[in-house]
């Protein structure tokens, strides 16, 4: 299948998957982990796989196509999205209130804002140039998913090192699963002391709704939900605001638009995950003998939804492979579709939202310190995005707004 190429292709998918859409929609590719699997491209053709899942099961897990650590003899624990049909529904029931209810996000949304100011006050101390990434991105996320959670800041390096080892295609699965146990046993320790002890933390809330239920979730069952979204919530997320804003800061009229209009933060944040998203592709198993896209396929087979390749479909937008930072939020698959749609979408909005409302307005001459050509970008992943952004800027405002000193050279 094809896989990104960054150093020369930035923001988009490769440019095999233009010739894809166009005359092979369907098509039977080798995947990095040695598996062979129908690839799918077209919008109407991706949107069809991720929503039927009566013909199209979660099942292999949506990664085990790129990630070893996903495969079925993998250490991944009690994976939540390898589920279909009630089970699935089950566990998601005891998870999504807590990270998408109306109310919760209410609530949550002042508690995003203080960290993305104290985000943007602790890296302006760092002399210029600053890596973003690092220094912004990295720990925006984490601070909010592990706040979430109910993982104090010394042990957050867990959910670090777990998502450096299980998002590689290159890592071996002993590595991955010695990544993964110090925070199992965290979690397996945390659980205890909540069952106990409960707080106003999502685990909590998961346990507390749990024991009102015909079937309580297990220990095993807790472990595995909440590091997936521990994992997920912080190494996606922290790409996605990383190549947002190397896609901004590269397009310098859409920053000093956004920085006149800060009433854009919203459809931007929307058009990020349209044009960028994170994922490769998605992958599911047929569940009885179909058709897609005018081919057959059999009960058994494995497809890959190619969900960048999806969005970029001029049957979806006729200039789909235009950043519009004013283009009206619409139909997409940036954070999947159906029953196993992104559970933390609405929070990673919330964090792109956040970010865009509040780095214009701080540092409107924020600017890229090296050439795009230059940036390094994550390799051997299933997660795309740069690993470093190097940034400079003139002066800061302070969260009132009012204008301070340049900052020293």
């Amino acid at each position: 299948m094809p896989l990104p190429d960054e150093g020369k292709f930035p923001f988009h998918p490769h440019p095999e998957y233009a010739r894809l859409r166009r005359e092979q929609p369907v098509v039977q590719v080798s995947c990095p982990t040695g598996v062979n699997a129908w690839l799918v491209s077209r919008y109407a053709d991706v949107r069809e796989v991720l929503g039927d899942g009566r013909r199209f099961s979660s099942r292999p897990s949506p990664v085990a196509h790129i990630l070893p650590a996903f495969r079925h003899d993998a250490p991944m624990k009690q994976q939540f999205s390898r589920l279909d049909g009630p089970e699935h529904i089950r566990m998601r029931r005891s998870l999504a209130p807590q990270v998408s209810h109306a109310r919760r996000l209410a609530e949550l949304q002042p508690f995003i804002d203080e960290v993305v100011e104290e985000a943007v006050d602790r890296f302006v101390e760092v002399a210029p140039p600053v890596d973003l990434h690092t220094h912004f991105s990295n720990w925006v996320t984490s601070a909010v998913i592990a706040e979430l959670i109910g993982v104090p800041p010394e042990e957050r390096h867990l959910l670090h090192e777990a998502a450096a080892a299980v998002f590689r295609y290159d890592v071996k699965i002993e590595d991955a699963r010695r990544a993964l146990g110090p925070l199992y046993g965290y979690l397996y320790a945390q659980i205890r002391e909540r069952r106990a002890n409960p707080g106003d933390d999502v685990l909590s809330r998961m346990i507390l709704h749990s024991a009102e239920t015909d079937r309580p979730l297990s220990d095993d069952e807790l472990v595995g939900m909440n590091s997936a979204l521990l994992i997920a919530g912080f190494d996606t997320t922290a790409s996605l605001l990383s190549h947002g804003l190397l896609a901004l800061l590269d397009r310098r009229d859409d920053w000093d638009r956004l920085v006149a209009e800060p009433a854009l933060a919203d459809t931007a944040a929307d058009e990020i995950v349209r044009y960028l998203g994170v994922a490769i592709g998605l992958l599911r198993q047929a569940t009885e003998d179909t058709e897609l896209g005018g081919e057959k396929i059999a009960a058994g087979d494995l497809v890959v939804a190619a969900v960048q390749s999806a969005n970029r479909d001029t049957d979806l937008h006729p200039d789909a492979d235009l950043f519009d930072i004013a283009r009206q939020p619409g139909a997409h698959v940036g954070f999947g579709y159906g029953a196993h749609a992104c559970v933390g979408r609405q929070i990673a909005r919330m964090e792109l939202s956040t970010m865009l409302r509040t780095l214009p307005r701080r540092v409107p001459s924020l600017r890229l310190a090296r050439p795009i050509e230059e940036t390094p970008f994550r390799t051997h992943s299933a997660v795309r995005g740069p690993t470093e952004v190097l940034v400079s800027w003139d002066a800061v405002l302070p969260r009132s707004s009012a204008p301070v000193e340049e900052p020293s050279r």
